[in-house]
C-alpha cells in the first residue's frame, strides 16, 4: 500500500509519496462497502516510489500499489525503462518531441511486458503510477508552458488505458493509492459512500443519482486549498503534509500502519525540468560525492 500526490500549479508539478511497502498473505472480508482487505504479512518502509524518467528532462513519475512485478521492484524497473529512453532502445522515440501521452503509453506498454513474463502461478499485479512533466513544444528544446499528470495502471495484471488526470483544468490535486484519509480531507467524505449509500438507501439510487449526489457533495465540500499562481516551495509544504496527514491517519486507525516510512518529494518545472527535493539514500553522503551535486538522478 502507499500513498501517492500531485499537485499542479502554474509553476509547475510536485511529487510526493511515502515509503511504505506491504508484503500481502492474503485477503480478508472488509467494513461494509470496502471489499476484501489485503492481510500484511509485513510492512517495509523503505521503498523507492519516485523517479525521473530522463535525466535533465521535465518528466517524473510516483509509483503506487504493488511495490514489484514478480521479483522486479517498481523502482529498478523504473530505471530500467528510463535505460532505455535514454539510449535509444525505446524505437523511435526523440527527446526533442516527445509528448506526456507518448511516454505513458510507452511505460505501460513497458510495464505490460514485464507482467506477460510472469508465470502461471505467479500473483498478478495491481499497480499504478502518475506520470508528470512537461511535453516538449514544437520549436526545439523548448516545452509547453503547463505541466500534465496522466494515470498508468495495471489491475490484476491487465494493463488500463492511458489517462490524462487533469484534462479540464491543470492546476489542483491528484492522488491515488491509501487515499481514505485525503479524500475525507480534500472531498469532506469517504470513498466509500457510494457503496454504503447502495446498502442503506431504499430504493437504492440509480447511477445517475449517485453521479449527480456525487457531484453536489463534491461542489459544496471541496477544500479549496490550491490555487494557480501558488508559488512551488507553498505547493511542496502542501504535497508533503498531505502524505504526513495519510501516514498519521494509517497509523492511529485500525490495521497494520500500511503507509508509512520517510517522505520523498519533487519538483518538476519548466525550466529547472526535474528537482528532488526530500529523497532517501541508503549510503551516507559523504561516501558519494557526487550526490552533493545531484538533483535529477
Amino acid at each position: 500500500m502507499s500513498i501517492a500526490v500531485a499537485i499542479s500549479v502554474h509553476d509547475g508539478v510536485v511529487l510526493a509519496a511515502d515509503s511504505a511497502s506491504t508484503l500481502a498473505a492474503g485477503f480478508i472480508g472488509g467494513l461494509p462497502g470496502a471489499g476484501p482487505q489485503p492481510v500484511a504479512m509485513n510492512v517495509y518502509n523503505n521503498a523507492n516510489k519516485i523517479a525521473n524518467l530522463y535525466k535533465g528532462k521535465p518528466i517524473g513519475c510516483v509509483a503506487y500499489g504493488s511495490g514489484s512485478i514478480g521479483s522486479a521492484s517498481i523502482s529498478t524497473l523504473l530505471k530500467d525503462f528510463r535505460y532505455r529512453l535514454m539510449t535509444g532502445l525505446e524505437k523511435d522515440f526523440n527527446p526533442s518531441s516527445y509528448t506526456i501521452e507518448e511516454i505513458g503509453n510507452r511505460l505501460s506498454g513497458f510495464l505490460d511486458k514485464q507482467t506477460q513474463t510472469l508465470g502461471s502461478n505467479d500473483p498478478k499485479p495491481t499497480l499504478g503510477l502518475m506520470l508528470a512533466g512537461y511535453s516538449a513544444d514544437k520549436t526545439p528544446g523548448e516545452v509547453k508552458s503547463l505541466g500534465e499528470v496522466w494515470s498508468i495502471g495495471i489491475q490484476n495484471g491487465i494493463p488500463a488505458p492511458v489517462q490524462n488526470m487533469r484534462p479540464k483544468d491543470p492546476v489542483g490535486i491528484s492522488w491515488a493509492g491509501e487515499a481514505e484519509s485525503l479524500a475525507r480531507l480534500l472531498m469532506g467524505f469517504s470513498p466509500r459512500l457510494p457503496q454504503l449509500l447502495q446498502v442503506v438507501a431504499k430504493p437504492a439510487p440509480s447511477p445517475q443519482d449517485m453521479e449527480q449526489l456525487l457531484g453536489f457533495l463534491s461542489t459544496n465540500l471541496q477544500a479549496p486549498v490550491v490555487f494557480p499562481p501558488m508559488p512551488i516551495q507553498d505547493t511542496i509544504d502542501l504535497a508533503e503534509w498531505l502524505v504526513q496527514t495519510a501516514i498519521m491517519f494509517s497509523r492511529f486507525t485500525p490495521g497494520v500502519p500500511v503507509v508509512g516510512g520517510p517522505i520523498e518529494s519533487a519538483a518538476i518545472t519548466k525550466h529547472e525540468g526535474f528537482k528532488w527535493i526530500r529523497r532517501k539514500h541508503y549510503y551516507h553522503r559523504d561516501f558519494n560525492l557526487e550526490v552533493t551535486n545531484e538533483r535529477s538522478a
